[in-house]
């Protein structure tokens, strides 16, 4: 049993990214999206559906897809929390413009027996557990579900959200992004930068080279650090190498702006869950840069 925050029960999805610490003392329910490979369907997270298996599936060109919790999912679950005590819920979810799950959520929030709140982060992975953790932190001072709410999503908008990937491919056999720039990419052999814009998938930069497109995504990183404080972390799938230099790269060049996460790293290195990873390929580098809001009055 999750304990609750006051008395509002926060949710998010497994596309967050929450460290396990932070599950615990955030008091959050986590919802599980869906790896399929072939014909089996795993939920995000199982012995089935980590990193390594959906990168080694992706390599073989196994049919790999992911599919949004079902309403019915969130529908139990609001209720449950309900039953455990919650007199409101607060849901946080990643990018309605690349996954169902925020719309499950509203479509179950509708039917459920206490108000629920539903949020649209408008980001992907990390950026949306940032958004959850200020979620929480503004529910822990004491604040209501509708500051909570607001702070979700001023840090969403905040976060910069950065990725490199060695194909459009998986991208584009996901239908996030059109079949004609990823012809255009692997034609011209060139390593597409990308980023999250109001929640879509925008091209950020076309770089030549591998390393020249990872040179280009730690620049795009410290410049959009600015001179304030932020979080960062470094996320990959089947690149821990590249990913880990990038990340004592990036400490060392913002410094003292880093505010260390809670495994105490200046910049937090994770590797990609399964639902993301699939849509994105082995090779992956993504970077999130969340600038450190104050803390909530009362905290």
């Amino acid at each position: 049993m999750i304990s609750l925050v006051g008395t509002t029960a926060l949710v998010t999805d497994s596309t967050a990214h929450l460290q396990p610490g932070v599950v615990e003392a955030c008091g959050v329910t986590v919802v599980p999206l869906q790896v399929v490979i072939d014909d089996d369907v795993h939920d995000e997270g199982s012995e089935a559906a980590t990193p390594e298996r959906v990168a080694a599936a992706l390599r073989e060109k196994r049919a790999v897809s992911t599919s949004r919790p079902a309403p019915a999912v969130f529908s139990e679950l609001y209720e449950r929390l309900a039953a455990e005590g919650a007199d409101s819920i607060l849901s946080v979810h990643l990018s309605a413009e690349v996954s169902g799950t925020f719309e499950s959520a509203l479509v179950a929030s509708r039917t459920a027996p206490v108000p629920v709140t539903c949020v649209d982060t408008r980001q992907v992975g990390v950026a949306t557990g940032y958004a959850v953790e200020s979620a929480s932190a503004v529910l822990a001072s004491g604040g209501s579900v509708e500051e909570a709410a607001a702070a979700a999503r001023e840090r969403s908008s905040s976060a910069t959200s950065l990725f490199y990937v060695n194909t459009l491919e998986y991208l584009r056999r996901g239908g996030r992004v059109g079949a004609a720039a990823a012809v255009f990419g692997g034609v011209l052999a060139v390593k597409p930068l990308l980023g999250i814009v109001d929640g879509v998938i925008v091209p950020r930069a076309k770089v030549r080279t591998a390393a020249k497109a990872i040179a280009q995504l730690e620049a795009m990183a410290v410049e959009a650090a600015g001179e304030q404080p932020v979080e960062v972390c470094v996320a990959h799938l089947a690149a821990e190498d590249r990913a880990l230099a990038l990340a004592e790269r990036l400490g060392e060049q913002l410094g003292e702006l880093v505010v260390p996460g809670r495994d105490g790293s200046p910049v937090r290195c994770l590797e990609l869950g399964g639902v993301l990873g699939a849509h994105v390929g082995p090779g992956m580098l993504a970077i999130c840069v969340a600038p450190v809001p104050p803390s909530p009055a009362g905290s």
